[in-house]
């Protein structure tokens, strides 16, 4: 109507309310054509006008020679029909963790129809059964990662429409494959033209105000959890992804920040309980993130909910009925670290079997995890993932089958394999994995901006090495599928935690069991046993990182069956040498 800020008024009603109806045009469609641009005039305080986008905007459109978003009508004539139920609640997860936008080799921002029809057979392939989704809600800095919310209702416009997405999920569905959206609910982006930001001219509409509303190291707004209209619009906001594009449940993201008033900032977590509870905890958020599970524990018993907490705060998973958090699983986020912190620090030969045993089964009891070796965090830039640390520089040149294997990829292979699979059988009641790395993808993820040149050379990722058969990328992929898909068989993610029955130190070797099968690790650099005792009652081979197809030396004969005998060995009646 020509930008007529007058036109239309709201109505005032209670509880912070407002509400504007338009009747229907003579014709009987709607007032408001589908795709037509809107905005939100509101009177400041001091009598300025201010024209913002809904924070209920289902759709927000950026043009090419713009730098704020625009908020666009979506209500097509024919909204897309979901065909598929939901899987049922998975015992064992295995996720993907997946961004739309980099999910193509090309140097370019890939679509939601690129995932539903290119990315989504892979994953059902590698044996992943759920697929986590990330920078789903709006954001208007793509380089954020989708940590900087600008649109919480509004799925990202770059990647396609809602349909679209819609599309993707129900495909997912239909593949048996889970959904989950990577949820931020900890803060909020400080744009305020297309953002949250000073809605109502003041720094505190949905925010605290002052330095409490901010959070020093994001530089981002803080939400005011005490705010009964604050706790309406993200709980509705968790409904309108269930309710509407069908999502199964949500990873949410900065769970830390949100615990405590220090955000975890400067702090550390040794695991003593006056660092969980006391003043500095945020019971407000607490509250929030409670309600938040039992809400959609409620009404969609289904969901599946996820804490990303580094500070390891008790009952963050126990039912809220036992006053705990509500979650069901919590990301092991020690795991990583420890990784990476042996890699940089320690020479093959000074590796602790007994420190990592404690690092993969140090978990609160009765409480899941979610083991993961990597996740997006070590891929960024200034950060490497496992592959990059392990073989650098060599991964330009000595990939190919071609050129010789080296003592560097040699071990890098080895040990990319061995991590993996210690992690996934030892290390929580779930696993994840970052697209590409299951792959040792090369290089980092870097996204498109002023310091890059806006280049998307880093921001994809080359799923086309897998399928270079002179290319060694390919055996560490057939590895973590076959990996997973005899998690699938045998279940071991939703067995009780393994019984280690061996972390010898100068042998370098660590032996468990977990669901009926019993795993064993050598991680000397150089020493191979012939006649190694180990507590088992039958043996036969199931999964050898040794083995050709996986970029191994083929050592060991698959066909052997082994039987134990009556040999006492680590307080176990039953023995037998391998």
């Amino acid at each position: 109507d020509g930008w007529n800020p007058f036109s239309h008024p709201y109505k005032k009603m209670e509880y912070g309310k407002w509400e504007l109806f338009i009747p229907p045009g003579q014709d009987g469609y709607p007032p408001v054509p589908h795709g037509s641009k809107l905005k939100v005039v509101i009177r400041a305080q001091n009598g300025e006008l201010l024209y913002r986008i809904s924070p209920w905007a289902r759709y927000v459109v950026r043009d090419e020679d713009k730098v704020n978003y625009d908020w666009v009508h979506w209500n097509p004539p024919q909204s897309y029909i979901h065909k598929h139920p939901s899987p049922k609640r998975l015992k064992s997860l295995r996720i993907y963790e997946s961004h739309v936008g980099i999910a193509s080799p090309e140097g370019k921002v890939a679509s939601y129809k690129n995932f539903t029809y290119n990315v989504l057979p892979r994953i059902k392939d590698l044996g992943y059964n759920c697929v986590q989704l990330m920078a789903i809600m709006e954001h208007a800095y793509y380089a954020s990662f989708g940590y900087q919310v600008t649109s919480f209702f509004a799925a990202s416009s770059r990647y396609g429409t809602p349909d679209d997405l819609k599309e993707m999920i129900d495909v997912a569905h239909s593949m048996g494959i889970t959904v989950l959206l990577d949820v931020v609910h900890s803060h909020a982006s400080k744009n305020s033209e297309d953002g949250l930001n000073k809605f109502d001219g003041t720094d505190s509409c949905f925010f605290h105000s002052g330095p409490k509303g901010t959070h020093q190291l994001w530089d981002s707004r803080l939400f005011d959890y005490a705010n009964w209209e604050v706790l309406r619009f993200l709980l509705s906001n968790l409904r309108m992804w269930i309710e509407d594009y069908h999502f199964d449940g949500f990873r949410f993201d900065g769970v830390t920040s949100m615990l405590y008033h220090h955000h975890g900032i400067g702090t550390g977590f040794s695991g003593d309980y006056n660092e969980y509870f006391g003043l500095h905890v945020d019971e407000d958020a607490l509250c929030y993130l409670m309600l938040a599970n039992h809400m959609i524990k409620l009404l969609h018993p289904e969901c599946i909910t996820i804490a990303e907490d580094v500070s390891g705060m008790p009952a963050l998973c126990r039912p809220v009925a036992e006053g705990g958090g509500g979650f069901d699983y919590r990301l092991a986020m020690a795991i990583p670290d420890k990784w990476i912190q042996i890699i940089k620090e320690l020479k093959d030969e000074d590796w602790n079997m007994g420190n990592i045993v404690h690092t993969l089964t140090n978990r609160r009891y009765e409480e899941k995890y979610i083991a993961y070796a990597e996740s997006h965090d070590q891929a960024l830039v200034g950060d490497k993932t496992l592959a990059f640390r392990l073989m650098d520089a060599e991964m330009y040149t000595n990939m190919s089958v071609l050129s010789p294997l080296t003592p560097v990829i040699d071990r890098g292979i080895q040990l990319h394999k061995m991590i993996r699979l210690i992690t996934h059988a030892l290390g929580g009641e779930s696993y994840l994995n970052f697209m590409g790395n299951e792959f040792g993808h090369p290089e980092w993820l870097d996204f498109p901006r002023k310091g890059n040149n806006e280049s998307y050379h880093y921001a994809r990722r080359q799923f086309n090495l897998t399928e270079d058969h002179l290319l060694r990328y390919r055996f560490l992929n057939a590895f973590d599928r076959d990996m997973n898909k005899l998690e699938e068989k045998y279940g071991w993610l939703a067995s009780p935690p393994a019984y280690v029955s061996e972390k010898h130190e100068s042998n370098k070797v660590i032996a468990f069991e977990r669901a009926g099968l019993i795993f064993i690790f050598n991680f000397h650099p150089y020493q191979s046993y012939v006649d190694y005792r180990v507590v088992i009652f039958k043996y036969k081979m199931l999964l050898d990182s040794d083995a050709e197809e996986y970029g191994g030396h083929r050592r060991l004969d698959h066909n052997t069956e082994y039987f134990s005998e009556e040999y006492p060995h680590n307080y176990r009646p039953n023995s037998l040498m391998v």
